[in-house]
């Protein structure tokens, strides 16, 4: 891993149904903290975000899933809405990548809904989560110990309920994604 991608963060999303902020505001959080992101899709073009169910605006895409590598980013974020983790979680190639990524041992964050790919991932078996209160059964019967948190951080699993979470969220994700980056330095 160069200097670059210790100080990279994946952003993974499908082509439309992103809650908005869950997607801008830990990015912008993350380049105020002197992070590149990248935004990673299934397609490449550009993705829709939402506000709730209103659109919002569209981001375009930085790399498709399909060329990403685990080695390229010190972190990897899945923002939430209902749309957007329902269909990454039925794309082979984005469950694998975040298959990947949770064994690599580096960060790996979700919001709201976005637990939904960790759990077809397999990656939350004996962890403890939080999300949307709507996920938590699906959480619980895919083995995790969900709770009602604002942000849970257990091993390289960091998760948070909704965008009221997002400050507590993003630094979180900034610091592991920090320590990450120093331990790659230290190495290199």
């Amino acid at each position: 891993m160069t200097d670059d991608n210790a100080k990279t963060i994946a952003f993974l999303v499908a082509s439309e149904g992103i809650e908005r902020v869950e997607l801008t505001q830990p990015r912008d959080a993350a380049h105020d903290s002197g992070f590149a992101t990248h935004v990673l899709s299934p397609q490449s073009g550009t993705v829709q975000t939402f506000d709730h169910l209103d659109k919002a605006e569209e981001v375009d895409v930085d790399r498709e899933v399909s060329q990403a590598s685990v080695d390229d980013y010190a972190a990897l974020v899945l923002p939430g809405g209902v749309p957007n983790p329902d269909a990454l979680r039925m794309d082979e190639g984005a469950v694998a990548f975040v298959k990947d990524f949770a064994a690599s041992g580096k960060p790996v964050a979700a919001i709201c809904h976005a637990p939904w790919v960790l759990i077809e991932a397999d990656v939350v078996r004996g962890r403890r989560v939080t999300s949307f209160p709507s996920v938590a059964t699906d959480l619980r019967n895919a083995g995790a110990e969900w709770v009602d948190e604002k942000v849970v951080v257990d091993g390289n699993l960091i998760t948070s309920r909704n965008p009221d979470d997002i400050p507590a969220f993003s630094s979180a994700v900034l610091e592991a994604a920090q320590h990450g980056a120093d331990a790659a330095r230290q190495a290199g």
